[in-house]
């Protein structure tokens, strides 16, 4: 009988666990280490994976393949700095992705986790004696769909289906929290190679793992550490033989490797020795390299660094709701968390030391074992609630973003309003598919865009059109249009190639705290304009309903306030003044207006935004009781 693993997947190294009656269990490799190297070579027309791909990657630096998921699901222009950082090249493909030169080709960043993977199931097939043809896969909290479809698609390569995946933290939390059963809010401080993430977790006594928030940085890992030391030791060699070593590959590799092995044994000693004999030649003779780190040197080199990890910590905290003193746990995850000036900063920022009574390499797997276990059914009381990062929404009239699913929305999650047409007799409708946090649809991430023909003739706002936003666990949305009237219904699913990218996701976090305020003036000017242009028709509205109960006086009295309205409202420059000081009028005139016909036992008229008698009559903005919002599309 075959098994579902668990798959803790790159990006300096992989672990692979599975759940054995209620234990979790690492999955030692074929050279009998708990970890692999998410590494992979091309060595005399052979593919080798992990540590003996590392061992070899001294003398093949240019077919050794190492960091491969910092460009997975990613365009070529967004990892320019990462490419700066790799000895090997990565070109652009015809859709404009990152590819890599490997095996005298261009292939995808998943065919490098591909060949990872494959390693990772026959080792496990070995050690269980068994076929492993499922798993769970964990991400780093902040992948979008682009990244998730694209580590699937590895999985798929690997001849392995991708039962479910996971965001890194929340597995790490749940590898803490397992068989405990308390009421517990818990920090997971994740620390990996090349991106950090940080979340907040609530635990209850019923072994439920609900993620209140989460927040990240794209560019901030342990790599980045090696890569501090790495630069000093060749700046330090440059300034005393006058060679630069990153123009050998072959020296720079064994640099490398000597920078990694630097920042594990600073962790526990003041100063460590670097003796790299033989590094390079020139004209005369050959150079050795020695010099000695200490932690103090070592600490001023990264402090910037783990500085930058404090500003997510911040965010998670105010999304969560908690305060520092209201969490419970820190867990720490990762080799790089181990380093003392993290453990410092950590406890500095929260006010409590961290735990470090799981071992941060092993976490995340030991937790992706517990989930499969759930998937196969061994382990039946843990209930596991993720969240969405960013805000999902659609675009509706004047190019306002609506939401639908917000930011740190528990899933699989599921939301349905009904919006209308903006014109008579509309035919169709188009539903633009957003993500982010900004106010207008301009600045948002496009996610896809389809259209919903077939819609009877009709006044604009009679037709009710249902808009459906579903997330599954995976975080892969569907989006379904249907008209209620015709029962005629469109779809689309946001997977692959339309997720959003980690740059951009970057630069608009920066924008959208940058430009709330504007945001915000550009919203109520459109929220104005909207009150103005409903007002109208509804004026025009009640003019046509009710013209055999309307007197000539009051009927002037709207017209006029209808022309000024309009007037405004054919300005390009009017501001949210201008239309408030011309709509206020139109709508006190329709509301007294409205009264007498009430009292006359006429059509009751309703202000703008209140709810209307009348099968035929939607209102722009209206909230019914089952909280569907109906607005313009």
């Amino acid at each position: 009988m075959w098994k579902i693993i668990w798959i803790d997947l790159w990006t300096t190294n992989s672990c692979v666990a599975f759940m054995e009656g209620w234990e979790a269990k690492v999955i030692p490799n074929a050279e009998w280490n708990r970890t692999t190297p998410s590494i992979v070579a091309n060595k005399d027309g052979k593919i080798i994976v992990g540590t003996p791909a590392k061992r070899q990657a001294i003398t093949n630096p240019i077919n050794t393949i190492f960091s491969a998921k910092r460009f997975i699901g990613r365009k070529y222009d967004e990892v320019q700095e990462e490419i700066k950082s790799v000895p090997y090249e990565v070109v652009k493909g015809k859709d404009g992705s990152a590819l890599i030169k490997f095996d005298w080709k261009e292939v995808r960043p998943e065919e490098i986790g591909a060949h990872v993977l494959m390693k990772l199931k026959e080792d496990a097939e070995k050690y269980l004696g068994s076929t492993v043809n499922e798993a769970v896969i964990t991400v780093p909290a902040y992948f979008n769909d682009d990244q998730r479809q694209a580590t699937i698609n590895a999985g798929k390569i690997a001849g392995l289906e991708v039962k479910r995946i996971v965001p890194e933290p929340t597995a790490a939390a749940l590898s803490y929290g397992i068989w405990k059963w308390k009421d517990e809010n818990i920090a997971v401080f994740d620390l990996w190679g090349g991106t950090f993430d940080i979340s907040i977790l609530e635990l209850s006594e019923e072994g439920a793992f609900e993620v209140l928030a989460t927040n990240w940085d794209t560019h901030l890992g342990w790599d980045d550490f090696d890569k501090r030391i790495t630069d000093w030791i060749i700046d330090e060699f440059n300034k005393d033989q006058a060679i630069d070593l990153r123009n050998d590959p072959m020296a720079l590799q064994r640099v490398r490797d000597e920078a990694e092995k630097a920042k594990k044994e600073l962790s526990s000693t003041t100063d460590y020795d670097i003796n790299l004999p033989y590094i390079t030649v020139d004209a005369s003779w050959p150079k050795n390299l020695m010099m000695t780190l200490t932690r103090a040197k070592f600490e001023e080199l990264i402090a910037d660094l783990v500085e930058r990890s404090i500003e997510p910590c911040r965010k998670v905290l105010q999304d969560s709701g908690l305060k520092s003193s209201e969490l419970h746990q820190i867990l720490l995850v990762w080799g790089s968390t181990r380093i003392p000036m993290v453990q410092r900063k950590v406890e500095e920022f929260f006010g409590k030391k961290p735990n470090t009574g799981i071992n941060p390499d092993e976490a995340v797997a030991m937790w992706a074992a517990i989930q499969a276990g759930i998937i196969w059914w061994d382990v039946t009381d843990v209930l596991l609630l993720d969240v969405t990062p960013l805000t999902l929404g659609i675009e509706t009239m004047w190019g306002i973003r609506t939401p639908m699913i917000t930011r740190n929305t528990t899933i699989p999650a599921n939301k349905t309003e009904t919006f209308s047409t903006a014109v008579d007799n509309q035919p169709w409708v188009e539903i633009h598919v957003l993500q982010w946090e900004r106010e207008m649809a301009v600045d948002n991430k496009s996610l896809g865009k389809f259209m919903l023909d077939g819609i009877a003739p009709a006044p604009r706002w009679v037709p009710q059109i249902e808009v459906s936003f579903d997330i599954d666990a995976n975080g892969i949305l569907k989006v379904t249009a249907k008209d209620k009237a015709t029962g005629k219904e469109q779809n689309i699913t946001i997977q692959g190639s339309t997720g959003m990218d980690e740059a951009e996701v970057d630069k608009l976090v920066k924008e959208a705290e940058a430009k709330r305020d504007e945001d915000k003036k550009k919203k109520d000017l459109v929220d104005a304009r909207n009150m103005a242009d409903s007002t109208v028709a509804q004026a025009e509205k009640m003019l046509r309903d009710n013209k055999d109960k309307i007197d000539e006086t009051d009927k002037k009295s709207i017209e006029e306030a209808v022309v000024k309205v309009k007037e405004v409202t054919a300005k390009a420059d009017a501001t949210k003044e201008d239309f408030e000081w011309v709509t206020k009028p139109l709508s006190d005139t329709m509301m007294q207006v409205g009264q007498k016909l009430y009292q006359a036992g006429g059509q009751p008229w309703t202000q703008a935004g209140g709810e209307a008698k009348g099968d035929d009559w939607v209102v722009d903005g209206e909230v019914e009781d089952d909280g569907k919002n109906t607005t313009r599309v």
